[in-house]
């Protein structure tokens, strides 16, 4: 069978099709278009800006790639800072932010080293956008306590040894903090139950366990 390859090119390309066709968009039309409502979708469903470094108005389907000015509330304040739309929200608190508590470790989800509070739910930091979470009211690990009056489960993980390398403790301790909150008197294998998305590559849970019970009987 003989084929024609510029009528060929032409149907692929989406390229010199006449008015009216209905031959569909083209290959490079949909992806374009794909992108575009992608990330237009996140910016009206969060209501995302009121200004923008680049001028971008709600009334444009995109933003990016360059940096957009936004505000989160963070820890009852609220901080103004310039994030490329794809940034998470784990960078932009630790990197735009400086609140370092936060951890970033397997950076996919799997971990829950990332964890912060979302209107009081904790979720994973480095899963969710920052341009995502406008208007939201996020809490992070200094958000609980401070050094001179450290939350009933900080104390609790300090006084067990509950940590060891330390990067998994914020998120242990943001997930625990919130199931404490929830159900004040938990037993070990309800414990055990809700922190087992908090991953501890150093192997301290069984200590862990013990600050969350010890906690849970202060709060």
């Amino acid at each position: 069978m003989k084929i024609d390859k510029d009528r060929l090119k032409s149907n692929l390309e989406g390229e010199n099709q006449p008015e009216g066709s209905k031959k569909g968009i083209s290959r490079r039309g949909f992806l374009r278009g794909a992108g575009l409502t992608t990330v237009g979708t996140v910016a009206l469903q969060t209501g995302v800006l009121g200004n923008s470094l680049q001028e971008a108005s709600l009334g444009e389907q995109s933003l990016g790639p360059d940096a957009v000015l936004i505000k989160l509330k963070v820890n009852g304040r609220l901080r103004s800072l310039a994030v490329e739309p794809r940034t998470t929200l784990a960078a932009a608190l630790r990197d735009h932010l400086q609140l370092t508590g936060t951890k970033i470790v397997c950076d996919r989800g799997a971990c829950s080293a990332c964890t912060v509070w979302l209107d009081g739910k904790p979720v994973n930091s480095c899963l969710t956008l920052a341009v995502e979470v406008v208007g939201q009211e996020i809490t992070t690990i200094e958000g609980i306590g401070t050094e001179e009056n450290l939350h009933p489960v900080q104390q609790a993980f300090i006084d067990h040894d509950a940590s060891q390398c330390g990067f998994c403790t914020p998120g242990m301790i943001m997930t625990a903090t919130h199931f404490l909150q929830n159900h004040p008197n938990p037993n070990l294998d309800e414990v055990k139950v809700a922190l087992r998305g908090n991953l501890c590559r150093c192997g301290t849970q069984p200590n862990v366990f013990k600050a969350t019970l010890a906690a849970a009987k202060k709060m």
